[in-house]
């Protein structure tokens, strides 16, 4: 499983490829790292990759999947942007995950009820689809005035991350 983490304004691809104990296997980006990591008893990191030591202290922040990173001579303030992540801003900021003319899922899901119809008028901010995740149930709303084109799940259908569930033309 992959994850991103946005470091200032940059947001990088992480996962984990291989693990055996401390020695980790990680893919940031499209780059391989081979590091020893160690949780140390002051709460710190200590990595180890291609010869060279590094110390990192990881400070909670105001968000469980926030924190600020203490370097030796800098530091970072870092998010770590799961599914979980992408679905919890897409409803606190009010927009719907949206591409263009589609309304698409920011994560997995159920597709708990379908209020329009292929050939119906929509309104830009009408309500085209709720979906259950994580216990919650989100009402996804047309992202323009228009003809919905094409749906493409039914009710009751099981739907992943970034899946296209309805075009408006």
């Amino acid at each position: 499983m992959s994850v991103e983490i946005k470091i200032m304004d940059r947001i990088a691809k992480v996962e984990i490829i291989n693990q055996q104990g401390n020695l980790l296997e990680i893919q940031v980006d499209d780059t391989i790292y081979k590091v020893d990591i160690m949780h140390t008893a002051d709460g710190t990191f200590s990595i180890i990759q291609n010869g060279h030591s590094y110390n990192i202290e990881l400070v909670p922040g105001d968000h469980p999947k926030r924190y600020t990173a203490h370097t030796l001579y800098n530091m970072y303030d870092l998010e770590v942007i799961d599914a979980e992540s992408r679905y919890m801003l897409s409803r606190g900021s009010g927009a719907m995950t949206t591409k263009g003319n589609t309304i698409s899922s920011p994560m997995p899901g159920k597709v708990i009820k379908i209020t329009v119809s292929e050939g119906d008028e929509i309104k830009q901010g009408n309500t085209a689809i709720i979906i259950s995740a994580m216990k919650m149930e989100s009402e996804y709303k047309s992202p323009k005035d228009g003809i919905v084109k094409r749906i493409h799940i039914n009710e009751g259908d099981t739907i992943d991350e970034n899946q296209v569930l309805i075009e408006v033309e």
